[in-house]
């Protein structure tokens, strides 16, 4: 039998209502909120932060695709555009990739450690499709404003844009004719007064000449990302192809779009390597928009600093209520080493009663955060400022295993401050404590 969680649980679960441990029990419950509180404020920062990240990373992600195959020309940049021939072998073959095999190394705290082994990426790429882009300038009699022009195929994914259609419909893109459709934004519709139906005149730049085109609105569409809103439209790739100068057989580049995002840059490291020309350039999105992403990592700061904080305040309370306990038992502990109980045994009595508070709290922290989480992401109470952080709400993305690790790490890392002062165990003379009333 294991004699000290024997008497731990027996001590936990003594109701005497004598008020001879009033006060302990006061505390006990002081420690428990504490520990609640603490663990729901790290569940629901975690879900938000990572329901934030996620959410932002996949509007950018189908807005422009995971990975870039270009020019080499155009390495590092959105706008700039360097003709492609549209007849390449990876094309459109590429979506039929699936896992990829690849060697990879362990690493502890961002060092090697141990030899490669072979390993393979958790899914493949699902899709490809053409691009090309032209930026160009509205003039109204009011205002001018700058618009970059989206030239998108029949290849085109609408999955993605069809969700953020708040009016109107997709581009139709007939095989013979080419379609004067466009999608705006609601943002570009507001300031230029333009609604589906209307018609709008875009100015272009090409080879020293100014060429305008006329498009009929027929989609407006808010993804929430302002900076992307205000400036991208949508229209027929043969539109941009022409203003260019292009045959129909030259594109801008390719859009590949995987199955898991933790993939992204093993799967564009293969592309780069195994799959494309020399005189082509593959890259993810992450690193063509280094900014916004550089900002999305920092939350990471954010995570990190409120989980410390929490932790902390949850480790001085169960400290505080560990001593407590300790001296309020000083007369069971003098009991123990008479009998001779040793020091490292009456220690662990006591680290059992404490993982058994923590427990408590645990249950009831996650019972509050999960709870107000799932509340969140059913009926998103918490708005937030679009124009700020690119969503109207605060998104929730609750998982399994993070929040278990959490548990697990919460009470391992309480339970090893508690250590320390459980050495006051050894300060208790048995002949003093026994006396002790």
């Amino acid at each position: 039998m294991n004699f000290p969680y024997f008497i731990a649980r027996k001590v936990a679960t003594n109701q005497s209502d004598d008020g001879k441990y009033a006060f302990s029990r006061l505390i006990i419950r002081i420690a428990i909120i504490a520990v609640a509180l603490s663990v729901a404020v790290m569940v629901i920062t975690i879900s938000i932060l990572r329901g934030f990240k996620n959410e932002i990373s996949e509007k950018i992600f189908g807005f422009f695709g995971h990975i870039h195959i270009t020019d080499v020309q155009s390495a590092g940049s959105i706008l700039e555009s360097y003709p492609l021939d549209i007849n390449q072998s990876f094309y459109p073959s590429l979506d039929t990739i699936q896992q990829i095999e690849y060697l990879d190394q362990y690493l502890l705290f961002g060092k090697p450690l141990g030899n490669y082994f072979s390993t393979r990426t958790k899914g493949g790429i699902r899709h490809i499709q053409t691009f090309a882009i032209k930026p160009g300038v509205i003039k109204t009699e009011e205002t001018m404003e700058g618009i970059i022009l989206k030239g998108t195929g029949k290849d085109f994914d609408w999955q993605f844009l069809k969700q953020y259609l708040i009016r109107g419909n997709i581009l139709t893109l007939p095989d013979t004719a080419m379609s004067r459709e466009i999608i705006i934004s609601a943002q570009t519709a507001d300031r230029l007064k333009k609604d589906i139906g209307d018609r709008l005149d875009i100015n272009f730049f090409a080879k020293g000449n100014v060429v305008r085109r006329r498009f009929d609105i027929v989609g407006i569409y808010r993804t929430g990302l302002d900076e992307y809103d205000r400036t991208f439209a949508l229209a027929d790739i043969r539109q941009v192809q022409r203003i260019l100068g292009w045959t129909e057989n030259q594109v801008g580049g390719f859009e590949v779009i995987i199955d898991h995002i933790g993939d992204i840059n093993i799967i564009s490291d293969y592309i780069y390597t195994q799959v494309i020309p020399n005189t082509m350039y593959a890259e993810t999105i992450k690193e063509k928009q280094p900014n916004i992403f550089g900002w999305l990592e920092l939350q990471n700061i954010n995570e990190i600093v409120i989980i410390t904080l929490m932790l902390i305040v949850s480790i001085i309370n169960m400290m505080t209520a560990l001593m407590i306990l300790i001296l309020e038992r000083a007369n069971m502990i003098g009991i123990l080493k008479a009998l001779g109980t040793s020091n490292w045994k009456i220690r662990k009595i006591f680290l059992y009663y404490a993982a058994y508070i923590i427990v408590l709290g645990l249950f009831w922290g996650n019972v509050i955060g999960i709870g107000l989480s799932w509340l969140q992401d059913r009926f998103q109470f918490v708005k937030l400022s679009e124009a700020d952080y690119y969503l109207s709400y605060a998104p929730i993305e609750l998982n399994f295993w993070t929040i278990l690790l959490l548990n697990l790490g919460t009470l391992g890392v309480i339970l090893s401050f508690l250590v320390i002062p459980s050495y006051l165990v050894t300060k208790i003379s048995p002949v003093q404590a026994i006396r002790f009333k």
